[in-house]
């Protein structure tokens, strides 16, 4: 008997022993909040300027284009006019708080959280109050290997602020963003819905300049909501048409309402992405035998 025993008392042991060792649960560790790089928590906080108390109603106009909005889905799926609807509150309110959440989930029939989670995952959504004029500089790596370091310090030299802050006199608001999509043209910069590219220190220092001597020329006020929106005394929209036929004559600048600025798109002289030595690399006429059929089929 005990020849049986031992063999199977010397299987078992060892198996039972790591059993025993083994740990019933997982190390813990400790990590920094992922919202202490994002700059905003992903949660409401009243403050003065948003809160429940303050009513939003789209107006007449807008209206109008929901509805043509709304109609462009089944009426089953109204819901998926979402984003479209947030990013139109967002324009005609400045951005996009608590009020404005709920109007466009009673609008689509939604539950708010549905609509909340839409806001809160999407960055160019702004939760919290924006200057007129919403200076959001790309440091991602292309942008970054082109120097966006030189346009970073450009901003906080001219506007006195620092990514993330708004100036005191309400017209500027500087981010630090994420790629926008124009890495053919870096470094570059979104204001407004206007991209800026091929940009250095001083075109930087220029552009940023000249929006503020727009902004003191045509009166503009903290509370627009943008340069061309069409909103406040400061709107630019009176004379759009003319500026706008100008910007695309010249590609350089864009005058209306008395204020002159860059057009937007590269300000290193090239137009669109073509190479920055110009549109060929070819400088003399091109050597060997000839290539090119002479029989008029091609």
């Amino acid at each position: 008997m005990a020849s049986r025993l031992v063999p199977l008392a010397c299987r078992i042991a060892p198996r039972a022993s790591r059993q025993f060792q083994r740990a019933q649960w997982r190390a813990f560790s400790v990590s920094r909040p992922s919202w202490n790089e994002s700059g905003s928590l992903n949660v409401h906080r009243d403050t003065p300027q948003n809160n429940l108390k303050i009513p939003f109603k789209f107006t007449p106009q807008n209206e109008e284009l929901i509805q043509e909005i709304v109609s462009r889905y089944p009426s089953q799926y109204k819901k998926a006019a979402v984003m479209p609807l947030l990013d139109l509150g967002q324009r005609q309110h400045g951005f996009c708080s608590i009020s404005v959440m709920n109007e466009v989930a009673r609008i689509l029939e939604m539950p708010p959280m549905r609509v909340y989670e839409v806001a809160t995952f999407y960055t160019m959504y702004n939760r919290d109050p924006v200057g007129k004029f919403h200076v959001q500089v790309c440091t991602t790596t292309p942008c970054m290997l082109c120097d966006s370091d030189s346009v970073m310090k450009a901003c906080e030299d001219v506007l006195g602020v620092h990514h993330g802050e708004t100036t005191a006199d309400g017209l500027f608001t500087f981010s630090e963003v994420e790629c926008l999509g124009a890495c053919a043209n870096a470094p570059m910069v979104q204001i407004n819905d206007d991209y800026y590219e091929d940009l250095t220190y001083d075109s930087t220092v220029n552009l940023l300049k000249a929006l503020k001597h727009a902004a003191q020329t045509t009166g503009a006020q903290p509370g627009d909501k943008g340069l061309a929106s069409g909103s406040g005394k400061g709107s630019l929209n009176v004379e759009a048409g003319a500026g706008e036929a100008l910007a695309n004559q010249q590609g350089r600048e864009y005058a209306a309402g008395g204020a002159k600025l860059p057009s937007p798109g590269p300000l290193s002289g090239r137009k669109s992405c073509e190479p920055a030595g110009g549109l060929t690399c070819l400088t003399s006429e091109p050597w060997g035998n000839e290539t090119l059929r002479k029989d008029g089929e091609l």
